[in-house]
């Protein structure tokens, strides 16, 4: 019998005819497997739940940048409004807690999630994000997604999929975190719970300490603070670049000022690339804790005029662009370099509208570490904003969890205290430096400035909080004991980023 001549027959009486009818319970509860038979049940997922997988997919096998991939594959599909929302959400939720999600599916598949066909996984990750992550009923999320995964995976492997998720379904969240968590330190249920490496969770514990955000009696009810915001999506941080352009222009486009920067504006939904400002280079997507660093440089006072500032690792480009207005506003210009000539590339196309408008900025390709002894006490003001783990962009950046470890932090810790000793170098005495990281690990920040001051009597560090204003003016509370600022998600909504101030003496000491 065909499939449209099955279509035309009452499902019960087909059933009944067979001597299988389905049992009452099974018909009418909600965590059955489909209200349809096989010839009616989708036989290809949603393009927005398509969308999803495909940015799973190339995550997980090109290493791809989730929020760099998203944005083309709903270009490229057509997807806009509420489906994007939609696809956005599924992915970016599916690819921050797949580790919690994970040891779900090892319990409801009986083996190992290495032992799971990759692109199967994901489809299953897909299927439970809906299923315990999202406001999505739970028979459309089973019935959705065993349709994608006979688009993607093949007849045979969404019945493992269907399942798989049938088994997910039969629990609350909390009761699946319960279960998957049980007998496990606490540090290591606390991984689990909020999908992060455990070595991760166990660093930023040190760092809430270390910062004094928190107190060893109280660090852990901020630390589950701190995972939980990291698992928060963040909203679009815009600046308006000075000059250039101005936060009244993105408030005409739906924006909503921010609290902490003056030249900043909070999207909490829709695409930056559809402002004008944004396409000319006049504005950007900048977190504000990015923003406070560079006004914070800027703001310090430093003796004599027409100076020389340098951003020492420039690329992408986002806090030179803003310093280079800044320098500009003080009679200044910015000398910017980058190691490779593709980052240099980056920069400049971060950097048109400031280039185009005369604003003067010098941009060269170099490694960074050798600039101290080719330009030895050149520059007034220099930015060190050294490569490091990204601990701190991880609500933004919902794959960076899972791509480093711990083993990474050793070989960063030298290059960032190398770039550290030239950024010294080529300071002026009376100079200062700025070093900054996008991550709050002691590792990082604290430490690479210890041993640099060790390193060089010459210098001092200063109290940074003072340069940390609000955009009314006032100091920004909660920045640490000092004398190094540290900025959190989960108490300024900002990405964690660290920022240290070394001065220059005019003598040696």
């Amino acid at each position: 019998m065909s499939d449209s001549e099955q279509s035309g027959r009452n499902h019960d009486e087909y059933r009944n005819a067979k001597g299988r009818q389905r049992p009452q319970a099974r018909r009418t509860s909600d965590r059955a497997r489909s209200e349809q038979r096989p010839a009616e049940r989708r036989r290809s997922g949603d393009p927005a739940r398509r969308v999803a997988w495909d940015v799973l997919r190339q995550v997980h096998d090109n290493d791809a940048y989730a929020n760099i991939a998203m944005p083309k594959a709903l270009r490229d599909n057509r997807i806009s409004g509420r489906d994007a929302a939609f696809a956005s959400e599924l992915a970016y939720g599916t690819l921050r807690m797949h580790g919690l999600y994970d040891r779900i599916i090892e319990h409801a598949a009986g083996r190992g999630a290495s032992q799971i066909d990759p692109a199967v996984l994901d489809t299953i990750r897909l299927g439970a994000h809906q299923l315990l992550g999202m406001r999505v009923p739970s028979h459309a999320a089973a019935s959705e997604t065993v349709a994608l995964a006979r688009e993607v995976n093949g007849a045979g492997a969404a019945g493992f999929v269907n399942a798989v998720l049938r088994r997910v379904s039969e629990r609350t969240r909390e009761e699946w975190v319960a279960e998957v968590t049980a007998g496990r330190e606490p540090l290591a249920a606390l991984a689990v719970e909020h999908s992060h490496p455990e070595w991760i969770v166990r660093a930023l514990r040190g760092a809430l300490i270390g910062s004094g955000a928190a107190a060893a009696e109280n660090v852990d009810a901020e630390l589950r603070r701190l995972l939980e915001a990291d698992n928060d999506p963040a909203d679009v941080m815009l600046v308006a670049r000075p000059h250039l352009a101005t936060v009244e222009e993105l408030l005409d486009e739906g924006a909503t000022p921010s609290r902490l920067s003056p030249f900043g504006a909070r999207m909490s939904g829709g695409d930056p690339g559809a402002i004008r400002a944004v396409r000319d280079t006049r504005a950007a997507v900048q977190d504000e804790g990015s923003q406070l660093l560079a006004l914070a440089l800027a703001s310090v006072p430093v003796e004599g005029d027409q100076q020389e500032w340098l951003d020492l690792c420039a690329g992408p480009g986002g806090k030179a662009a803003l310093l280079a207005c800044l320098a500009a506003e003080q009679d200044s210009v910015l000398f910017v370099n980058e190691v490779s000539e593709h980052r240099t590339d980056l920069v400049r196309r971060t950097m048109a509208a400031a280039l185009q408008s005369g604003i003067e900025v010098m941009i060269g390709t170099g490694d960074g570490r050798d600039l101290g002894a080719e330009e030895p006490d050149t520059y007034d003001k220099v930015l060190v904003d050294a490569p490091c783990t990204g601990l701190g962009a991880l609500r933004r950046r919902p794959e960076a969890r899972w791509r480093k470890s711990a083993s990474d932090v050793a070989g960063l810790t030298t290059l960032q205290g190398e770039l550290l000793d030239s950024a010294i170098a080529t300071t002026r005495p009376g100079g200062v430096i700025g070093y900054a990281t996008c991550s709050p690990h002691t590792a990082e920040t604290t430490a690479v400035v210890a041993d640099a001051l060790k390193r060089h009597p010459e210098v001092i560090q200063e109290d940074a909080r003072p340069y940390f204003k609000d955009a009314t003016g006032k100091q920004i509370p909660d920045l640490g004991d000092g004398p190094g600022v540290q900025l959190w998600p989960h108490l300024h909504d900002t990405d964690a980023m660290f920022f240290a101030l070394l001065r220059k003496q005019s003598t040696s000491v």
